[in-house]
């Protein structure tokens, strides 16, 4: 399959659509999830267009993953987190809705279960909250 640059995320990187950011670099974008499992629940993504890991150079999943740690830690000071969760999907078959390789970063706390995905958009103004929270804590020496 090729890649379709229609999907939300391409839309994302070409500022179509707008996100809560809370990093980028120029190879990488995180945003806040608009449908999120648990609070701080952000997505990581490259801006080459892949549709899967297995289109991605080594190269370029190597600084994927390597923002997606950055990212996951600052998320679980940020959020108080007892644990966070990372997903990665290849393909509709494994459970990939958006064609648009990218990692989810959730975190996670004893006793809570995961909210369903993909269910019910968040609060706008709440995920501004948590995008500046998760910022705050990348930021943090």
């Amino acid at each position: 399959m090729s890649y379709n640059p229609k999907n939300i995320f391409a839309k994302i990187l070409r500022g179509e659509i707008p996100a809560h950011k809370v990093y980028e670099d120029e190879h990488t974008l995180a945003f806040m999830d608009v449908m999120p499992q648990s609070d701080g629940h952000t997505l990581v993504i490259p801006k080459v267009f892949a549709e899967t890991v297995f289109d991605l150079s080594p190269d370029a999943l190597k600084n994927l993953i390597g923002v997606t740690q950055h990212i996951a830690t600052a998320a679980k000071t940020a959020f108080a987190a007892d644990g966070v969760t990372l997903m990665q999907f290849n393909g509709a078959a494994a459970g990939q809705t958006v064609p648009h390789v990218h990692f989810h970063i959730i975190p996670r706390y004893t006793g809570k279960s995961l909210q369903a995905h993909g269910r019910s958009m968040a609060d706008n103004a709440l995920l501004a909250q948590h995008a500046e929270q998760l910022r705050a804590a990348l930021n943090t020496p």
